[in-house]
């Protein structure tokens, strides 16, 4: 079983799903992110650009403590892949792991959270494999059920530790790598095997068994992401002569996405007695940033502020390479990934946006079930 460690929020304004842990504490009047207006879309930053920051701070106890505010919920569990991945893969052989400290947590620390994600890691086992070492979301669930057994260890018993889980949110985030480092790659045959439709619908019930068994194992507050637009990711667009948005990508992401969307409908509508799925639209979220980038803030849509190549996005990131001025006004950070203000942004929505960008309610009313 990998070394887990727990997400302190210093960290996590790199995640937006984090971040969104981050402001289920520290969000309320008077501190933490600037809220949009509840159920109205996607909230442009204010004249000036740039968005506001998440505070920084401990775990949800500690973050609570220091806005003199009780948490909302007990703790934010995070599975997912390198969007959202704090550092778990760095004992693995892989070229994706992000080099934090060592952890120094221990197991009271479990009872505010845990990031379960991993750089390349997809909903089939088998997606991201060709970077070697990575937690497939299976095995990131197997390491959910192990800590469920160490919380109740520390809280007491079984039955203390089950009703501290359920009013927990679990926040996934999955799929992208399930296209660009699977179905996209010239190595493996899934393609061949599989229509864009067929390949939707293979996701879509495989992540409904893995959704069902983080629901037995105790959960019942769950933010399900979908996947972004990857058609105008830096990567795709240096595929192109002319740097333009692939939208043959994209009709990949849609069907999937929508499957998704229906298959949460499904369980929330009594498929998991007990259980809240809320459905947070990644897509429609980064098509209107980029549809109008400088009403949020942002100026540089084309290109990541750190990277090789053209649009900055053949090579991604790598160690001691100086990163761009300004990175507020950029939407992505690298070859794939989005801003700390792109994901601060997604965030912000999700805590209090509308049906347009989550459904069926907000994070801040699930937090309040």
């Amino acid at each position: 079983m990998a070394t887990l460690r727990p997400a302190p929020a210093s960290m996590v304004v790199l995640c937006a799903v984090v971040v969104v842990g981050a402001v289920l504490v520290v969000a309320a009047e008077g501190g933490g992110i600037a809220p949009a207006a509840e159920g109205g879309g996607i909230a442009p930053a204010a004249e000036g650009g740039g968005i506001a920051p998440a505070a920084e701070g401990g775990g949800s106890e500690e973050a609570a403590a220091s806005t003199g505010k009780a948490a909302m919920v007990p703790a934010l569990f995070v599975f997912g892949d390198s969007l959202i991945d704090n550092g778990n893969n760095n004992n693995l052989a892989s070229c994706l792991g992000c080099h934090w400290c060592h952890p120094s947590g221990h197991v009271q620390q479990l009872l505010q959270g845990v990031n379960f994600a991993s750089a390349a890691a997809g909903i089939l086992d088998e997606s991201g494999g060709n970077f070697v070492g990575r937690i497939p979301f299976n095995q990131q669930i197997d390491n959910f059920e192990a800590t469920v057994e160490q919380i109740a260890g520390a809280v007491g018993g079984k039955e203390a530790a089950a009703s501290m889980v359920a009013r927990s949110i679990l926040f996934v985030g999955l799929g992208s790598n399930d296209y660009l480092n699977n179905y996209l790659m010239p190595n493996y045959n899934t393609r061949r095997r599989y229509t864009p439709r067929q390949f939707a619908d293979l996701l879509a019930d495989r992540y409904a068994a893995q959704l069902t068994r983080l629901y037995k194992a105790g959960a019942r507050k769950f933010v399900v992401a979908g996947v972004g637009s990857m058609g105008c990711i830096p990567n795709v667009l240096a595929q192109s002569v002319e740097s333009r948005c692939s939208p043959e990508v994209d009709a990949l992401v849609v069907p999937f996405n929508a499957n998704v969307r229906a298959m949460l409908g499904r369980l929330d509508g009594g498929g998991l007695p007990g259980a809240s799925l809320v459905f947070l639209d990644n897509y429609g979220v980064f098509k209107a940033i980029l549809g109008d980038p400088a009403a949020h803030g942002f100026a540089v849509v084309d290109r990541g502020c750190c990277g090789i190549g053209r649009n900055a996005g053949q090579v991604t990131c790598l160690p001691f390479m100086p990163p761009c001025d300004g990175r507020d006004r950029y939407v992505f950070w690298d070859a794939f990934h989005p801003t700390a203000a792109v994901n601060v942004l997604i965030a912000r929505e999700a805590f209090y946006g509308g049906a347009d960008v989550v459904s069926p309610i907000n994070v801040r009313r699930l937090a309040a079930l």
